[in-house]
């Protein structure tokens, strides 16, 4: 199969437990770049929080993407966005709603910056503004305009895991057929609007550079990377630390993210 496009999730993907890219994974990468393939990093992140991996991997310019915001947001590597699907005040509101469930907070993702209106942020809250550069804007809801957009909203707790598991497991109909919802790690439940995946978003990322879905190979681990797994076409390789409902989706599976799975995969397959 020659591959043309290769696209990798980012936290338990490419990144290892310490949060950086093994040598092996980043020089077999750069060599399938150097060879024309197309490298395309699909995260729940913002740019923001992945263009130091993209440095890194030797990535730059308006003719390399990025998959951002879990399939919300495609950009190319200048910036500029080429598909952008919103949620707006309405869905604020109900965002608001769901939070009533159980004891979480939610916060709002932007291109620019994260909004919450919560005062008391939970760890997770505060690392994922952290770790993707990102100003946390805190505000009471009546400051909120009612002309606001976002592309990703983020549930996490204060009070651990169990208050993520009471949301998941009382999160109404309704919400699931108005919007995209997964379960991206234990503590952290994220919300796109419908249609709104990676898995589209590489899709149409490919329909625009005029690649076979054939010749696309995806990697990843966690539950927003499933819709990657659910495209017949797609090559499918599961991290060997991936949840069961990426492994028995993948067409291989490859080791885990401190071993460098992804080298491993793509120098079998690939290179």
């Amino acid at each position: 199969m020659a591959v043309k496009l290769i696209a990798v999730d980012l936290d338990g993907t490419l990144l290892s437990s310490s949060n950086t890219i093994l040598p092996e994974t980043e020089r077999t990468l750069k060599e399938a770049s150097k060879q024309g393939i197309k490298v395309v990093l699909a995260t729940g992140r913002p740019l923001s929080g992945v263009m130091s991996y993209n440095k890194q991997l030797g990535l730059s310019g308006a003719e390399q993407y990025d998959i951002v915001f879990n399939g919300a947001v495609i950009q190319n590597l200048a910036g500029r966005v080429l598909m952008n699907q919103e949620m707006n005040y309405r869905d604020f509101n109900a965002m608001l709603r769901l939070q009533r469930l159980s004891h979480v907070d939610v916060h709002f993702e932007t291109t620019k910056c994260f909004w919450t209106c919560d005062r008391d942020l939970s760890v997770q809250m505060q690392i994922n503004a952290a770790t993707t550069n990102n100003v946390m804007k805190v505000r009471r809801r009546e400051e909120i305009p009612q002309n606001f957009t976002f592309n990703k909203v983020s549930f996490t707790s204060t009070q651990g895991d169990d208050q993520i598991n009471k949301l998941w497991n009382t999160i109404p109909d309704w919400a699931f057929d108005k919007y995209d919802i997964v379960r991206s790690f234990s503590n952290t439940i994220e919300l796109d609007a419908k249609g709104a995946s990676k898995g589209n978003a590489l899709t149409e990322l490919a329909d625009r550079l005029k690649i076979n879905q054939g010749k696309v190979m995806v990697f990843g681990d966690q539950g927003n990377d499933i819709s990657m797994f659910e495209n017949p076409n797609f090559k499918k390789v599961a991290m060997g630390n991936a949840i069961e409902i990426i492994k028995n989706n993948a067409d291989y599976v490859t080791d885990d993210n401190d071993h460098n799975g992804i080298a491993k995969a793509v120098k079998k397959f690939v290179l």
